[in-house]
């Protein structure tokens, strides 16, 4: 009775926490559609002149539709190769006893707390030697290995909730380790890999770093770019357009967010799988 009567306090409460958030995220939108902003204070009417990105490039930029592209081929790439690789390495580290297995679980570990800023010198340097540099492939590699520790880890609390009794049995009839991976590890894990690829398609989304330090060429900017672009000289800035491009770039990883949700949880919650 106690805890029924405590929920509507705790919902005013966090309704409160996230007000200044909420806040946010209204005043971005009302921006996108005021004639003016004065002083970060949208006046005049509504108009949809800031949305003229949608349909017209702006000066030198390259079209939107281009920049979305990229954006959203940055993020399902980071996603897809983060799950791939993740799923192979975290059921080898679960599954599989070798020599020099804790080791590396260690240096995974480390590898995540490792800043990755103090590496973009030398990571300019390789994507140079190879070719890469002013690549989206290249970028998505690098964003891939900044994530992919966390990403082991996760999915390797979640093979490490299968029964071993499930993979002997498969093993006596007859299948594979590659055919019990395929056929019965990765079903057990899906909420883990659904979580994993959630995460990395929202962090990929709204990287800024990596794409402004190793991308030139405005023909593979990311939508991240296009939206530095637009500020330029703080006091030129046109505060209604950056505004509507700013809602425009929310509001995918927004609604992939509200759809994912209780997959991230699983992330958070400790990788077990229930």
């Amino acid at each position: 009775m106690l805890q029924t009567r405590a929920w509507p306090l705790l919902a005013l409460g966090l309704l409160l926490l996230s007000s200044p958030l909420l806040a946010g995220y209204a005043w971005l939108a009302l921006s996108s559609f005021a004639q003016e902003v004065h002083g970060l204070r949208p006046v005049g009417g509504l108009t949809l002149n800031n949305w003229r990105f949608l349909v017209e490039p702006l000066g030198e930029r390259p079209p939107i539709g281009l920049v979305l592209f990229n954006t959203l081929l940055f993020a399902f790439g980071v996603a897809f190769l983060v799950v791939f690789v993740s799923a192979m390495a975290a059921y080898a580290l679960s599954r599989l006893h070798f020599r020099g297995r804790e080791v590396y679980l260690g240096l995974v570990l480390v590898l995540h707390a490792f800043p990755a800023v103090s590496l973009l010198i030398a990571i300019f340097y390789v994507l140079r030697l190879i070719g890469l540099f002013d690549t989206l492939l290249g970028v998505i590699l690098v964003q891939t290995s900044f994530l992919l520790p966390l990403g082991i880890w996760v999915l390797k609390g979640f093979f490490d909730g299968i029964p071993w009794d499930l993979e002997r049995a498969a093993l006596v009839d007859g299948a594979s380790r590659w055919i019990f991976f395929l056929k019965i590890a990765l079903p057990q894990v899906r909420p883990g890999l659904l979580a994993l690829g959630t995460f990395a398609f929202i962090a990929a989304w709204g990287e800024f770093i990596l794409p402004y330090t190793l991308i030139i060429s405005n023909k593979t900017w990311t939508l991240a770019l296009f939206l530095q672009s637009l500020l330029g000289a703080v006091d030129l800035a046109d505060y209604g357009l950056v505004a509507a491009v700013g809602f425009f770039y929310l509001l995918p990883v927004l609604l992939l967010f509200l759809l994912g949700q209780r997959f991230l949880l699983t992330i958070y919650g400790g990788g077990v799988k229930g």
